[in-house]
């Protein structure tokens, strides 16, 4: 009992019982997240070829009637506005606690590789600003993207300097991989309003890679079901497993093969599919992300399915780096083959956990970790260029916490060149803010 009582101390000092968000404040409905006539929530994705198209989503009030994506070829001229072309938006309703909205969609597929695009959206009446997107090259060119681990509580205060961070450092990067728990309730209004309004014009301009996490789902009378937000807001190309749309999908990006599995559910399932993905992979380089760690970050929280289905395939298809969440906490690290006591550091895939949100866990040190954090907010930024893959954590106030690279060396495993990170002590929750005193 004593020691019961210890723990439940020890896990509240950490703030692991208090740092969800306060439910939605009273009469939030009548204030800035109610959906209006004028376009919100505005999304960027790449449903179809990253080359040659792009997919847009957002919100308005159940008045609007005609809403309509404009588009032309971006120009310093201003006058690019008198060559526009409009595209009237497919529309789902959704029936919510503060009434029905509407979710309006349009993808454009007749796009130029390596080419700047200005957008807008609206209904002739309100409009949106016009944004920017660059398809993306039809060979092999060097890129950068953004990976972030769980947004999950006080997205707007807290996360939001996750997110901006990320795009300060890499303004350029062409895709944001969000690795689940993008919020804390899965139905919950106010926090999908708190995750748009955090990304803000980010959202509209840099394509989200999403996968569902465990909070994307809400328990009911016959089981788990995601959020009723995730497919009207999120669209992802549209091939994988039937019924996991959205969720389960892949897409080729200059060289790089990118696949999103949802670790929530159908694990077996999703190993059929994914190995059937690998094996007819084209591109020199494979990135997967889903939510729940392979190897965990954090005591008892392991995930044998995962490690029974899904580590053989990756292992097989020699996949690069696998990109995930949940133990709120950052590990990197390789492989550690069945029945070894020391990290692989030849074979397999990097495997890292992450989280830009400020809800922390404690670490549990692991043979597979190789280099780990406590109590740190952080963002990736990935480059890849021809045979090289750069690789840096930084932390939101700036500093590179965890930097290497991977060198692709044909028929032979690839290596793995560690780079001298700027902060070189090892963060935890004893020589953090958690317990120093404000200086």
């Amino acid at each position: 009992m004593k020691k019961n009582l210890l723990i439940v101390l020890w896990l509240a000092q950490y703030g692991l019982f208090a740092q969800a968000d306060k439910t939605s404040p009273p009469g939030y409905e009548q204030i800035e997240f109610r959906a209006t006539a004028r376009p919100d929530r505005i999304l960027l994705s790449m449903q179809g070829d990253a080359a040659r198209s792009f997919t847009v989503t957002w919100r308005t009030d159940s008045t609007v009637q005609n809403a309509t994506l404009e588009w032309a070829r971006a120009d310093a001229s201003p006058f690019f506005v008198d060559y526009t072309t409009r595209v009237p938006a497919s529309v789902t309703a959704l029936r919510t606690k503060i009434g029905t909205v509407l979710y309006h969609k349009v993808s454009i597929d007749t796009l130029k590789p390596s080419t700047l695009y200005a957008y807008r959206v609206g209904d002739g009446r309100y409009w949106s600003e016009w944004f920017h997107y660059r398809t993306a090259a039809a060979k092999p060119e060097p890129f950068s993207f953004v990976y972030l681990g769980d947004a999950q509580t006080k997205i707007y205060s807290l996360w939001s300097r996750a997110i901006r961070g990320a795009y300060q450092y890499a303004p350029n990067a062409r895709f944001v991989i969000h690795a689940g728990d993008l919020i804390n309730t899965a139905n919950n209004d106010y926090e999908w309003a708190e995750w748009f309004a955090a990304g803000s014009f980010i959202h509209a301009t840099i394509p989200s890679v999403v996968t569902p996490g465990n909070h994307e789902y809400e328990s009911n009378g016959s089981g788990k079901k995601i959020s009723m937000f995730w497919n009207p807001q999120f669209n992802m190309p549209n091939n994988g497993p039937e019924g996991l749309e959205d969720q389960t999908y892949y897409f080729d990006y200059q060289n790089v093969r990118v696949i999103s599995l949802n670790s929530n559910e159908q694990i077996e399932r999703q190993r059929e599919w994914v190995e059937s993905i690998l094996k007819e992979n084209p591109n020199a380089w494979t990135v997967i992300t889903f939510h729940h760690p392979v190897f965990s970050a954090a005591r008892g929280r392991s995930n044998d399915p995962l490690i029974k289905e899904w580590k053989p395939v990756f292992d097989k298809y020699n996949v690069d780096l696998v990109l995930q969440g949940h133990d709120h906490t950052y590990a990197r690290g390789q492989n550690i083959e069945q029945g070894k006591n020391v990290r692989d550091g030849e074979t397999g895939p990097v495997y890292v956990v992450s989280v830009s949100g400020p809800k922390m866990y404690p670490i549990t040190s692991a043979r597979w970790m190789k280099r780990a954090a406590e109590n740190t907010q952080v963002f990736q930024v990935i480059s890849i260029d021809k045979n090289k893959l750069t690789y840096k954590a930084i932390q939101v106030t700036g500093e590179v916490y965890d930097a290497f690279e991977l060198i692709k060396k044909k028929g032979k495993p690839n290596k793995l060149i560690e780079i001298k990170p700027e902060v070189m002590q090892e963060r935890t929750m004893k020589n953090t803010l958690n317990e120093k005193k404000k200086e």
